[in-house]
């Protein structure tokens, strides 16, 4: 052997434990990336339908109110909120299901049963039973969702 051909062992030691660190630091850091990265780059095209409940307990000629409760994840966080909305139907098979929130600005709208009208009381808008708007500022009907039944379940888009 040949003097240029041999490693001291100082030269060996160092290599070796470069080497090791190297490992660890990469074995330490490649799941830390990914967790910190992960959340970000997942996309999620799968259509949310979030279950109302039961077609049977909608009163027919006159909107129903519903409150679901919903868990979103953005990231690592988890939020709970609840979805209001109104349900209406005139035979039992076609149904509309419309936000509660006044299309003017914001305020909670709710349904007096002896004028057949929704009624917002923050700046008197007023929306016929279908949601549309009878006098008031509101500037559009009130949003409605995207309605699917399956068996008795009624579901609405949520995204």
């Amino acid at each position: 052997m040949n003097d240029e051909d041999t490693i001291s062992r100082r030269n060996f030691l160092s290599i070796a434990t470069l080497t090791i660190g190297g490992l660890i630091a990469a074995g330490l850091a490649i799941p830390a990336v990914a967790y910190i990265i992960g959340p970000a780059m997942k996309r999620d095209n799968a259509q949310n339908w979030i279950q109302l409940g039961s077609t049977a307990k909608v009163e027919l000629g006159s909107p129903t109110l519903v409150k679901v409760k919903v868990e979103r994840t953005t990231g690592w966080i988890v939020n709970e909120e609840e979805i209001s909305a109104y349900i209406f139907t005139e035979n039992g098979r076609d149904f509309i299901v419309m936000s509660n929130i006044c299309t003017h600005l914001g305020c909670r709208v709710r349904w007096v049963e002896d004028q057949q009208q929704f009624f917002c009381p923050c700046h008197n808008g007023v929306f016929d039973k279908t949601g549309n708007v009878v006098s008031g500022p509101p500037p559009r009907p009130l949003d409605r969702y995207v309605v699917k039944i399956e068996g008795d379940k009624l579901f609405i888009l949520g995204g």
